[in-house]
């Protein structure tokens, strides 16, 4: 079995845990606004922090795989 292959496989599982996350946080800003619809302006701003910090993750864990994949394959 190639280690290299398991490497990236479990590199590019942050992008499954991102995809989670954003989801979980778009469902609790979706519950926010309709509880508070007057605060919908300060969740914005902390959902699209939220999302582009998870977004960050999954990006981190693509480049690693691919480093993985052509630096460390033989």
């Amino acid at each position: 079995m190639d280690l290299t292959a398991i490497g990236a496989a479990v590199a590019a599982f942050s992008a499954i845990g991102a995809g989670i996350s954003i989801g979980l946080a778009t469902s609790k800003a979706t519950d926010a606004v309709a509880r508070q619809p007057e605060a919908d302006g300060k969740i914005f701003r902390i959902l699209i922090l939220g999302c582009a910090l998870a977004e960050a993750t999954a990006i981190y864990g693509f480049v690693i795989a691919v480093l993985i994949i052509f630096f460390l394959g033989k």
